[in-house]
C-alpha cells in the first residue's frame, strides 16, 4: 500500500488515509452562521476521499472575524449547521475538524474579491485588538492592545468554543495560532511589544497560547484529537524562529496537544517568503523529529508521488491540501488511481461507474 493511504491514528479518532483539507476561509457567512455552501465545500471535499475535512477559521467571538462574512461559533446558535455538516461528512466516512480563531490585529476587514482593505463601522466592521497597538500593515487600523483582563476573557473564549465544536460533531479540534492573527501575534517579538507577564521573554511570549490549549484540553474530550497550526518562521530578521517553533511545540506536547500544523508567514507584509513546492515541509520534518510529535505538512502539495514521499520518508504524518482540493475536490480518488491504491480510494457507490 501508498503510504499516503495508510491509516493515521490519534488518540481514538482513525484517519482513513493521511490526506487533509486544509481550513480555507470561504468569507460566505452572515452573522457567523454557517449555510448551505459550507456543507456543499466541506461535503464534496469528504466524498471526494479526504480523510479529515477541516472547516475554515471560525471566529470565537464577533471581533474575532477577519471580515463580516466569517464563519463564526460564539454562540450556541451557530452550532445547528454546523451539526448538520459534521453529520454529512462523516457520513461519507471522513473525520470533521474546525479551527477555532481570532483574527487579532488583521481583524475588520474586506473579503479578498472585494480588495481586503480595512472594513469601517459604517460598513459593517469593529475595532481590532492585538498583543500591541501596531497596525499589521499602512492601510490596516491600529488594534487596541489587550489588557490582561481581556485576555482572560479570550482565553474563555477559546473554551467556550471548544465545548460548542464539540456539540457540534467535531472530532478534531485545531487553534489558528499562525499568520499573523491574534495568537500568533502574541508569540512574535515583531507584533508583541509588551511589558507585561504576555511579552518580552520566550516565556511570556508563549504564556497565552498555552493557557489556551490548558484551557480547550480541559472541556475537549480526552479520546479527541487537539492539534494546533503555526507559523514556524517569521520570515523575517527578528521575527519569531523554526527553533522557537520547535521549544514552543514541545512545550504544546506537555499541555495535551496532538500534533503540529505546520505553516509560516503572516505577521509581515514585507516578509520575502520562497514559495514553491513543499516550500514548508522542511518544518514540518524538524518539529516531528525534534520536538517528538506528529505533524501536518501544509503548504504548494499538488502532486500524490510528492505527498506520498512527505509520509514515506517521515517528514510528516499527513498532509494538508488546500488551492489543490479547490482545484479538484476529488483529489485523494485521483492520488489513489495515480498510486494504484484503487482498493482505498473512498469512493461513493454513487459515483463508481465514472472510475
Amino acid at each position: 500500500m501508498s503510504h499516503l493511504f495508510e491509516p493515521f491514528t490519534l488518540r481514538g479518532v482513525t484517519l482513513r488515509n493521511r490526506i487533509g483539507v486544509s481550513p480555507m476561509c470561504q468569507y460566505s457567512s452572515q452573522d457567523g452562521f454557517a449555510n448551505d455552501w459550507h456543507l456543499v465545500h466541506l461535503g464534496s471535499r469528504a466524498a471526494g476521499g479526504a480523510a479529515l475535512v477541516i472547516a475554515e477559521a471560525s471566529a470565537v467571538e464577533a471581533r474575532g472575524r477577519i471580515s463580516p462574512q466569517d464563519l463564526g461559533i460564539w454562540d450556541d446558535a451557530h452550532v445547528e449547521m454546523l451539526a448538520r455538516i459534521t453529520h454529512f461528512i462523516k457520513s461519507q466516512g471522513a473525520v470533521p475538524a474546525i479551527q477555532l480563531a481570532h483574527a487579532g490585529r488583521k481583524a475588520s476587514t474586506a473579503r479578498p474579491w472585494e480588495g481586503g482593505g480595512p472594513v469601517g463601522r459604517d460598513q459593517g466592521g469593529w475595532q481590532p485588538v492585538g498583543a500591541s497597538a501596531i497596525k499589521f500593515a499602512d492601510n490596516y487600523q491600529t488594534p487596541l492592545a489587550l489588557s490582561s483582563q481581556e485576555i482572560g476573557s479570550i482565553c474563555n473564549a477559546f473554551r467556550t468554543a471548544a465545548i460548542r465544536a464539540n456539540d457540534a460533531g467535531f472530532d478534531w479540534v485545531e487553534i489558528h495560532a499562525a499568520h499573523g492573527y491574534l495568537l500568533h501575534s502574541f508569540l512574535s517579538p515583531l507584533s508583541n511589544q509588551r511589558d507585561d507577564s504576555y511579552g518580552g521573554s520566550f516565556d511570556n511570549r508563549i504564556r497565552l497560547l498555552l493557557e489556551t490549549a490548558r484551557a480547550m484540553r480541559t472541556v475537549w474530550p480526552e479520546a479527541k484529537p487537539l492539534t494546533v497550526r503555526i507559523s514556524c518562521t517569521d520570515w523575517v530578521e527578528g521575527g519569531w524562529t523554526l527553533e522557537e517553533s520547535i521549544a514552543l511545540a514541545k512545550r504544546l506536547k506537555d499541555e495535551g496537544v496532538d500534533l503540529i500544523d505546520c505553516s509560516s508567514g503572516g505577521t509581515s507584509p514585507t516578509a520575502k517568503v520562497p514559495v514553491g513546492a513543499g516550500y514548508q515541509t522542511p518544518f514540518a520534518e524538524r518539529i516531528r523529529r525534534e520536538a517528538d510529535i506528529p505533524t501536518a505538512a501544509v503548504g504548494m502539495i499538488t502532486q500524490p508521488m510528492q505527498a506520498d514521499e512527505i509520509i514515506r520518508n517521515g517528514r510528516a504524518d499527513v498532509v494538508l491540501l488546500a488551492r489543490e482540493l479547490l482545484r479538484d475536490p476529488y483529489w485523494p480518488i485521483h492520488a489513489a488511481q495515480t498510486l494504484h491504491q484503487r482498493d482505498h480510494a473512498a469512493l461513493p457507490p454513487q459515483y463508481a461507474r465514472a472510475f
